[in-house]
């Protein structure tokens, strides 16, 4: 049903095996692009010799080279120390030892940067459609944009006015909340994206995509509307794994293009993106009383304080200082109070 051939892993046998130790752990195909691509660094940084005749003295030198001489954020030498790791483990069966030497990339820790309602009201105003709703769960619900994205029909809960956001970051699982001014907009959607759907069971376009060994467990869920994705993309395209065509959900750097561009469009200076708004989402939360708690869980945030830094931009935040200036500028409110 729809199937076609898949003519990835023509070229190199070693990144081929890589791309195998990967699926079978069921890493996500991001996660499989960023590894591929810093294993391929790592080899032409060394002069394409191979990994299995470098040491850890050659992986501290690559990682170093990304802090000193590329200037890389440290999640991004992260991610590359992580790829290199699984090489080694996974593929090679060498753990790698200890690695001495590594120059880290320097962490500055900066404030989230937040959009008043009113900002937040005027982006929204200026995107239409499809990205609108995408972009009011981010905002509404404090969704990651991939979290987003990859929604399901079966994730909505419109009884409970709930979103299951499944697989989130660090694979967990959590529950948001669901705003009630999109509930209308979402079933109409949802009636639209229906007919698209049975469009292309019609058709014999392929199955969704289903995570891990579920496929082959439940052979028709891929089939079953409630498994569908909500936002999908305009038209069926081969998944680059399996070669299946299939209809894949919305593209992610489409929504960010839109943002990008209300955001120009409305006249905001701030360097806000989709993230800025899941950071408005919490900051508008703790404003308005809400305890830091239930925050924490809706961001899905393992520790709370990583939540904690949206106190820090609130307008009279846990550690607020009432300006002296006030007391120069206008001493008879001073003396008043």
């Amino acid at each position: 049903m729809g199937r076609g051939r898949n003519t990835e892993n023509k070229g190199s046998p070693f990144l081929g095996s890589v791309r195998a130790a990967i699926r079978v752990r069921h890493y996500s195909i991001k996660t499989e692009k960023a590894y591929i691509h810093w294993i391929k660094r790592f080899i032409m940084f060394h002069r394409k010799r191979h990994p299995r005749d470098l040491r850890e003295a050659d992986v501290a030198a690559f990682l170093s080279d990304l802090a000193v001489n590329r200037d890389v954020s440290p999640s991004t030498q992260n991610q590359a120390l992580n790829a290199l790791v699984f090489l080694y483990r996974h593929v090679l069966d060498r753990p790698l030892d200890k690695i001495p030497g590594i120059v880290r990339a320097k962490r500055e820790r900066r404030l989230p940067v937040v959009l008043t309602t009113t900002e937040v009201s005027r982006v929204l105003a200026a995107i239409e459609g499809v990205h609108w709703l995408v972009v009011c769960l981010l905002y509404g619900s404090g969704l990651r944009l991939m979290e987003a994205v990859r929604l399901r029909v079966k994730d909505i809960d419109f009884e409970h006015r709930a979103l299951f956001i499944r697989d989130g970051k660090g694979n967990k699982d959590r529950i948001v909340t669901l705003p009630d001014e999109l509930h209308v907009p979402l079933q109409r959607h949802l009636a639209v994206r229906r007919v698209e759907y049975e469009r292309d069971q019609a058709r014999g376009v392929g199955g969704v995509y289903l995570p891990y060994a579920l496929a082959r467990k439940y052979p028709r869920a891929a089939a079953e509307w409630g498994w569908q994705y909500v936002f999908s993309a305009r038209r069926p395209a081969r998944d680059p794994r399996s070669g299946v065509l299939r209809r894949h959900h919305i593209d992610a750097s489409a929504i960010q293009r839109m943002v990008k561009l209300a955001v120009r469009r409305v006249g905001i200076s701030k360097p806000a993106s989709c993230h800025t708004l899941r950071h408005s989402f919490a900051t508008h939360l703790l404003e308005r009383g809400m305890d830091i708690r239930t925050v924490q869980e809706q961001l899905g945030h393992v520790d709370v304080r990583t939540t904690q830094i949206y106190t820090h931009v609130l307008k009279r935040g846990g550690r607020a200082v009432r300006s002296p200036l006030s007391l120069v500028l206008r001493p008879d409110d001073a003396d008043s109070k």
